[in-house]
């Protein structure tokens, strides 16, 4: 089948018939041609209990129709003290090409079994891999590691991660991408429990100034969104409201973004990724906001749920939300499409 639109929540194939397994997915731009790289759930439905598969890449001229690359880095099979073991929670893996070095630089969030937060760090010749750990259990500034993006502005690079249940933290990072400047962060909406904590940084530069669109933290379960803009990394953010319009039900169209990037070839076009993790949502869900509010304050009303039962949690099969980012007043927003191309906008 081949591809001349995009179809939010549908199912997407690769150009050999397969699922597209890049959750949590990044973009990154060389040469003219597009490269979609996430974690592999390939194997990661109910009867068999394994998180991740690896990290798979795709590649594609026209955002529509992409090839399978490959896995880039391979899941450890055997050691189960390995960061990438099959069943060790390793998620949002991303990459920044040095320039320096000539290395291309994967960071990755690692869950431990106590529930501690780690990043490892992989590193390749070449963006197809294979990816080699180089390594592990570092915890940037001495925190806790939550999801987290990298990003370069200009000759500087930042790593912009939560640090879980309280704040995200700002960071320049060193020289050869291995590591932060560990004296030198910020701490930015802080002192927030769940679900108000923010979580899965993604940035984007639009008419000089810097754009952060966030999810709140409610496990897989979709949450609002929020936005905000600042002149710097480093400098006062402002909470500038919901990015999604038209969206009733509190969960950004049943999605959690991952990456927002700029259409080379379209001055005010941007694209958000977002991943639907829960295949299986029921009309009556309740709000999960609030549930989570609940469970974390108890001055807040009690809302029963029972977490566990209400979806199945088949990462195989979960589907991905690419939606247009347009600005209207100053402000991004995020409209619903059920079908769209990214040549019918300016």
């Amino acid at each position: 089948m081949k591809y001349s639109a995009f179809y939010p929540g549908k199912p997407w194939l690769d150009t050999n018939g397969n699922r597209i397994q890049a959750h949590a997915g990044y973009m990154l731009i060389e040469n003219g041609t597009f490269y979609w790289y996430g974690e592999n759930k390939e194997k990661s439905n109910t009867e068999n209990e394994v998180w991740h598969w690896g990290v798979r890449l795709y590649s594609s001229q026209d955002l529509y129709n992409w090839k399978d690359e490959g896995i880039i880095l391979k899941p450890e099979l055997e050691d189960k003290t390995s960061p990438i073991y099959f069943n060790a929670k390793m998620d949002r893996p991303h990459i920044l090409y040095n320039e320096k070095t000539g290395l291309y630089v994967m960071w990755l969030k690692i869950m431990s079994a106590s529930s501690q937060g780690f990043a490892a760090i992989a590193v390749s010749e070449k963006l197809t891999g294979p990816f080699r750990v180089v390594k592990t259990d570092y915890q940037p500034n001495g925190f806790e590691f939550g999801d987290y993006e990298l990003v370069k502005d200009a000759d500087r690079a930042y790593l912009i991660y939560e640090r879980p249940h309280s704040e995200l933290v700002i960071t320049p990072l060193t020289e050869d991408y291995m590591g932060v400047e560990e004296e030198n962060y910020k701490c930015y909406f802080c002192n927030k429990k769940p679900p108000f904590t923010r979580e899965a940084p993604a940035t984007f530069f639009y008419k000089g100034k810097i754009y952060m669109i966030t999810s709140g933290t409610t496990s897989k379960f979709p949450n609002p969104s929020e936005s905000a803009v600042a002149d710097s990394f480093m400098g006062d953010w402002q909470v500038i409201g919901n990015p999604h319009i038209g969206e009733t039900k509190n969960t950004s169209f049943d999605s959690q973004i991952s990456c927002i990037f700029k259409h080379p070839q379209k001055e005010g076009l941007f694209i958000a990724m977002a991943d639907r993790w829960l295949v299986d949502l029921p009309e009556d869900m309740p709000d999960m906001q609030k549930v989570f509010e609940g469970m974390f304050d108890p001055t807040k009303p009690q809302i029963p749920c029972d977490c566990g039962k209400l979806t199945r949690k088949d990462t195989s099969i979960a589907d991905y939300v690419w939606l247009p980012i347009q600005f209207e007043d100053g402000v991004p927003t995020i409209r619903w499409y059920d079908q769209w191309r990214w040549e019918d906008f300016t």
